[in-house]
């Protein structure tokens, strides 16, 4: 049985004790909005804790001896995640969306660049590859876009929400916060599917970038990766929620 086999029987068994309401779709909400905002900035350099970042959106209260940034970028992001919730009625993903959570998350750390597509090239820490001209930004995502719209049909959930977070990041956009953005963007497009978040924890961040890299030239591995945590996210729920394991 393949990783997205695995996937797709752990969604059926899930499926069983859907649709999540109130109280429980309150508290899952808020356990992955904690968990993805502390994931995704945590990957970027973030030096907030998960318990840190949880006393920020939770509570209210800001952390002795943090840089504001790190702050700024754990409220951003949260808003940013609960404007993805928006976006399920409608199983689709446009630019305006993109530039609604980038704005979001970066106003707080540069208004002028927040939810605005970059006007200065930008170097990849590490990377043996360019992104995207600035002349050529606007054209790419058009097609990008474009591409949502006519394929996403024509493949595997997952794989879709992994070719979407590859193909975003290397055109690369914003000034700042394409990661985040991306990974926003493909776990948009698994829960409007129905399927569990990918939650890429620090530990793992090395793989991931390396995976990344390796996408220019095979995106295969990079694919089996995010269906891993998705397979994660899944067995997750099933622990939390008492749904026999397979």
């Amino acid at each position: 049985m393949t990783t997205l086999d695995q996937v797709d029987a752990r969604k059926a068994a899930i499926d069983v004790v859907r649709p999540f309401e109130g109280y429980m779709l309150t508290q899952l909400k808020a356990y992955y909005r904690v968990g993805l905002t502390w994931t995704s900035n945590a990957l970027e350099g973030n030096s907030l804790t998960e318990t840190e970042t949880k006393i920020i959106l939770e509570d209210g209260l800001t952390v002795g001896g943090k840089p504001l940034r790190d702050t700024f970028e754990a409220i951003g992001h949260a808003e940013a995640f609960d404007f993805m919730f928006t976006l399920l009625r409608e199983k689709k993903i446009t630019d305006i969306d993109a530039l609604t959570m980038h704005r979001m998350f970066y106003k707080g750390i540069d208004e002028n660049y927040a939810g605005r597509y970059r006007d200065k090239p930008v170097l990849i820490t590490g990377s043996k590859y360019s992104v995207c001209k600035v002349d050529r930004i606007a054209v790419e995502m058009e097609k990008l876009f474009a591409w949502i719209k006519d394929e996403r049909g024509a493949m595997h959930p997952v794989e879709f929400a992994a070719q979407l977070h590859k193909r975003f990041v290397f055109i690369h956009p914003f000034i700042d916060g394409n990661g985040r953005i991306s990974r926003l963007l493909m776990n948009t497009a698994l829960i409007q599917d129905g399927y569990m978040m990918a939650i890429i924890p620090p530990v793992l961040r090395q793989e991931y970038i390396s995976l990344l890299e390796g996408a220019h030239r095979d995106d295969c591995p990079f694919v089996g990766f995010i269906a891993e945590r998705v397979l994660e996210s899944e067995k997750e729920i099933m622990r939390l929620l008492h749904i026999p394991s397979m």
